[in-house]
């Protein structure tokens, strides 16, 4: 048996094989509703044999989407249609994952397809906020520092979310604190210069994500898994570093976080990224060390790629982002993997 077609379980939840969707925006909500788009989307990923098909970044409260297009989960009217694509996807043979986010500054924007440039008030858009009163480009408008109450208010929404995440059937959270949105505008330097308790010391940076991962825990089932998604290094000097992120996956490891989602960058739009085939592995492997599962994700699109990085003991799960746009039925090619019976006749 190949690695990639190796299960693995964590905790209660068992994934068929080793590959997952990354999460993916797809910006193709109506206030916040999950529709048919998304129904075929994920469905489709699970069909073509993905083990973990996580949803895209799914917004905790209204002011915390990118765009006014993407799926939320602030409400309990948004349940519903949330179940029908954790049913479809588990009827499928695979899992059901959910990213909660918070866009913090870098909310408030067009979708991309329309230019993605900040909105205002005046067409569609609405206030920001973030760790500090700055901007992430130049040419924005700066988001209000958020005070201890507006904290505390979004670290209960995350536990808020959490919960509806539960009786929408998701078997995995993930909590989005990486691509330069609310959670991590704490952690980096860049974008948090705080003086409070909640600034400063790597202490102070780490403590709202904390807050936040403690809170999905009061409400979310000890049997099923909780991700945290991360980005290793900003790319730029006096930005957050891989240390860091050493540091603090040792740290999320004793807490019972169960897997470090690594990515990078985000935080600033100058950062020189050198962007090439699975180029954020080795925070992979570097994360790993901690004793914590990693998975790994970033141009990763052959099952060559992804053997070799299992084998190596380099992740524990390879996400999979944009070859799955290209390919929703990439997990068929893994040896032995079980196609549908509709579709056998495609087999040999």
């Amino acid at each position: 048996m190949s690695e990639i077609n190796n299960p693995l379980t964590i905790k209660s939840v068992k994934f068929k094989n080793r590959l997952g969707m990354s999460p993916m925006c797809q910006y193709s909500a109506h206030d916040g509703y999950a529709n048919y788009w998304h129904n075929v989307h994920y469905a489709t990923r699970a069909v073509g044999g993905i083990g973990l098909i996580m949803l895209e970044a799914t917004a905790i409260v209204p002011e915390g989407r990118i765009t006014p297009y993407d799926l939320g989960i602030w409400d309990d009217n948004l349940i519903n249609n949330l179940q029908i694509i954790t049913n479809l996807i588990q009827k499928n043979g695979g899992v059901a994952g959910i990213q909660l986010a918070h866009a913090g500054r870098k909310a408030s924007h067009d979708s991309p397809e329309k230019g993605g440039k900040q909105l205002h008030s005046n067409n569609g858009g609405w206030t920001t906020v973030g760790a500090s009163s700055i901007a992430f480009d130049s040419d924005e408008i700066p988001p209000q520092a958020l005070n201890k109450s507006e904290i505390e208010n979004i670290v209960k929404r995350f536990e808020n979310a959490t919960l509806r995440a539960y009786h929408a059937g998701f078997k995995v959270i993930e909590i989005h604190a990486a691509h330069g949105y609310l959670l991590h505008q704490f952690l980096s330097p860049l974008s948090n210069h705080r003086t409070d308790e909640y600034g400063g010391t790597f202490e102070n940076r780490t403590r709202f994500l904390l807050e936040v991962v403690a809170a999905v825990q009061r409400v979310w089932s000890p049997d099923l898994p909780i991700f945290v998604r991360l980005s290793a290094t900003d790319w730029k000097v006096g930005g957050w570093t891989l240390e860091e992120t050493i540091e603090l996956s040792k740290i999320l490891l004793n807490k019972g976080v169960d897997l470090i989602d690594c990515s990078s960058g985000g935080i600033v739009s100058d950062a020189k990224i050198p962007i090439a085939d699975g180029y954020q592995v080795p925070f992979s492997t570097a994360v790993k060390k901690t004793g914590i599962r990693t998975a790994a994700v970033g141009l990763i699109t052959r099952l060559n790629q992804i053997e070799e990085i299992l084998s190596n003991n380099q992740a524990d799960l390879v996400l999979l982002g944009r070859e799955l746009l290209r390919n929703p039925y990439f997990g068929l090619q893994i040896e032995n993997n079980q196609w549908p019976n509709q579709y056998l006749r495609a087999k040999n």
